[in-house]
């Protein structure tokens, strides 16, 4: 009988151990939001800070990552958009004598054809004083993300490239 009340006591005091109550603690979900951030996604980032609060209403970090969130979504959305142009790998990218408008034009093709259409690139050329349209490009790359090649196209323009919500907006100088 002493055998059976030390195993029911001993089961007791493991078994709490082991379960996690409630399924989900508040940093982890404070670590998802984290993560979420870091891909670019603010919106399933505030769905994880504001779990996390509900959970633990005194949780700081998540209270102050939910009010940073606030006021730097766009520029993390900017920042996913980014990275996930420049996890397109381009295998070959040849331009000879061609303008800005035609280089960009081949590269959103080859990006969407190469991203099986998930990434499909629009660009707007920001150039009211036509400094960009004369401007003939030569390039011969093999094996390089998207946003190296657009890097290079803009190096030997001399423009810039911003990562807007719908566009990736080219820049005169």
């Amino acid at each position: 009988m002493s055998k059976i009340i030390s195993l029911l006591v001993v089961g007791s005091l493991i078994v709490p151990t082991f379960a996690q109550s409630p399924p989900q603690s508040a940093a982890a979900l404070y670590q998802r939001g984290l993560a979420a951030e870091k891909a670019g996604d603010p919106a399933t980032a505030k769905k994880f800070y504001t779990s996390a609060l509900k959970l633990d209403p005194n949780y700081a970090d998540a209270r102050f990552s939910l009010g940073q969130l606030k006021l730097t979504a766009d520029n993390i959305t900017a920042k996913g958009r980014e990275a996930k142009f420049n996890a397109v790998p381009i295998p070959v990218f040849q331009l000879d004598q061609a303008t800005l408008q035609e280089s960009l034009d081949a590269l959103s093709q080859i990006i969407e054809k190469q991203s099986n259409s998930e990434v499909t690139p629009n660009f707007v050329i920001q150039d009211p004083k036509n400094l960009l349209s004369t401007h003939k490009i030569s390039l011969n790359l093999k094996n390089v993300p998207a946003q190296a090649a657009l890097k290079y196209v803009l190096e030997q323009t001399g423009a810039k490239a911003r990562y807007d919500e719908h566009a990736v907006v080219i820049i005169a100088p």
